[in-house]
């Protein structure tokens, strides 16, 4: 091999191995990248609707194309049945053309050229009777121990399993040989079956593919994206409002790069696409800035020279600008057809009386109230700035209790240390206490805000005169009952909440509308309309 073609296929084994966590195979790969382009496929099954980290594999897909890759897109329908009957039989083929329609358009709105591609359905060729047969030569060779080890963190995990669940890593290793591929492409969590793969099919007679895994990316919104938990998501087809919506109460804590998935969204979707990060501000924050490395945004971000509300101002630009091609794409009469086909509203089902013991599981029937928030006055009883944050400031807030509670709010810079000793406040108590740079945070201290990144303004929320510290602070209509022990982080039901929470036109505090009222009367701030409550 000349110099030249060394180059290209070291580029090559760079674009395709670079961002992913794990390579099994890469000797492999280097030598079967000496011979020709690598052919690689990657599958989906198509249970929920697909959500904008679909933009995390499908940039890696550009990735394999850029390098000469002969890409496969298996849409995995059987494997959706077969996974706890996740997608009901008849509803297979119109999910799977959804799904077919909407990674086209990611793919168009990433600047993928389609025609490079090949996409299967699997039953176009898991029903033939060699693919059957040779699911049942696996049957004969595969424990049960292995079955379950392999899809333990793909397939739905019950107690006793059904026999499908317990197929499924065989369908997915024997795909490889099916699909007459050199590669399998994935995420880290398919790690278990990638290694079954690599057992099982040379027992049947069949190569040993290369298996190429992308790192578990944490969602927008916090935590890993679900198809089927529409709180934990951006869907492909959201509004500019909802994206902005969602953005908004996406975790990305001052500083703190850990399982912040809007930085993660930069790093495996937008530098793989884009030559450039644009952080837009004014010149009083540090105006506006371009990034050409991811490592240097991090870095600015991790030393607190990036306000988290400048990088999610940046990401909803940049996440709307790919968004808008899909829901074009899903604009005409036959695509919303599609959509009602495909994924059917679920009537509501009767709620049994109330004495019934049932009532409980019915869907629909545990809607997240205001009323488990404790919600309480407190008065400020000391303010400082936090020795390691310079966002942070650290109060001790009297709300009723034989000792203040300590509250970390991200005001320092809005809200003067010198104001705050003697003021009353709203203080939300049932949150889980969190450790924030060192410190332990107890409480939390609702504000309201109104602009976006450095330029907004924060006010404290005003309780009504004659409120003491302690008294109970509810939403009008919603003030029976004890509110939850502690919030539990994993159910968002504050986030859920609080995307509805607002001040109105007379600057009141209020949820979907409804004023927040303590016995003595409403909570309003100083000037703030239309703010966000927070």
């Amino acid at each position: 091999m000349d110099p030249a073609q060394l180059a290209d296929r070291n580029f090559q084994f760079h674009l395709i191995t670079r961002n992913l966590q794990e390579v099994l195979g890469e000797e492999k790969l280097r030598e079967s990248l000496k011979q020709r382009n690598l052919r690689v496929y990657w599958g989906t099954a198509t249970t929920g609707r697909p959500h904008v980290g679909y933009f995390v594999p499908m940039s890696k897909l550009a990735d394999f194309l850029q390098a000469g890759c002969e890409v496969t897109i298996l849409l995995a329908d059987l494997h959706a049945y077969l996974d706890n009957m996740k997608a009901p039989w008849d509803l297979l083929q119109q999910r799977t053309h959804y799904y077919k329609v909407v990674i086209r358009g990611i793919l168009t709105s990433i600047g993928v050229p389609i025609d490079q591609l090949r996409f299967v359905s699997g039953t176009d060729f898991q029903l033939s009777r060699e693919y059957t047969l040779d699911v049942y030569r696996l049957a004969s060779l595969v424990t049960e121990h292995d079955a379950k080890k392999a899809g333990a963190e793909v397939v739905k995990q019950v107690d006793h399993a059904l026999l499908s669940g317990l197929l499924y890593p065989g369908l997915q290793a024997l795909d490889e040989e099916y699909l007459k591929v050199d590669a399998q492409f994935g995420g880290v969590d398919q790690r278990k079956i990638f290694t079954f793969a690599e057992k099982y099919l040379p027992a049947l007679g069949y190569d040993k593919r290369i298996h190429l895994m992308n790192p578990m990316v944490p969602g927008l919104t916090g935590g890993k994206m679900s198809s089927s938990e529409e709180d934990s998501k951006i869907d492909l087809l959201d509004s500019p409002q909802d994206v902005r919506k969602k953005l908004k109460r996406a975790f990305c804590e001052p500083g703190n790069v850990e399982n912040n998935g809007i930085l993660a969204f930069i790093k495996h979707v937008v530098f793989p696409l884009r030559s450039v990060f644009v952080i837009e501000r004014e010149e009083k924050w540090g105006g506006r800035k371009e990034y050409s490395k991811y490592q240097v945004l991090e870095d600015d971000f991790a030393n607190e020279l990036v306000h988290p509300g400048d990088l999610k101002q940046s990401v909803e630009k940049t996440l709307n600008s790919l968004l808008e091609p899909i829901r074009k794409a899903f604009e005409s009469p036959e695509m919303q057809q599609l959509i009602t086909t495909a994924y059917p509203t679920v009537a509501n089902k009767k709620v049994p009386s109330k004495g019934c013991k049932a009532a409980a599981s019915v869907p629909g029937n545990n809607k997240v109230l205001p009323s488990q928030l404790d919600l309480r006055i407190g008065q400020i009883k000391t303010a400082k700035n936090h020795p390691e944050a310079d966002s942070l400031l650290v109060i001790d807030v009297d709300v009723g209790e034989a000792t203040p509670r300590v509250v970390q709010s991200a005001i320092a810079g809005y809200i003067s240390t010198e104001m705050l000793p003697g003021r009353h406040a709203v203080v939300l108590c049932n949150i889980r206490p969190r450790k924030i740079c060192g410190l332990e945070s107890q409480a939390m201290l609702l504000c309201a805000s109104k602009g976006e990144g450095q330029g907004k303004v924060i006010e404290l929320l005003d309780p009504p005169e004659g409120s003491a510290p302690g008294d109970r602070v509810y939403v009008d209509g919603y003030g029976e009952g004890e509110p939850d022990a502690e919030l539990k982080p994993k159910k968002k039901f504050l986030e859920i909440l609080q995307a509805d929470f607002s001040t109105s036109d007379a600057c009141v505090a209020q949820w979907q509308g409804k004023p927040f009222l303590t016995k003595f009367g409403k909570v309003v701030c100083k000037s703030l309309t239309g703010a966000v409550v927070g």
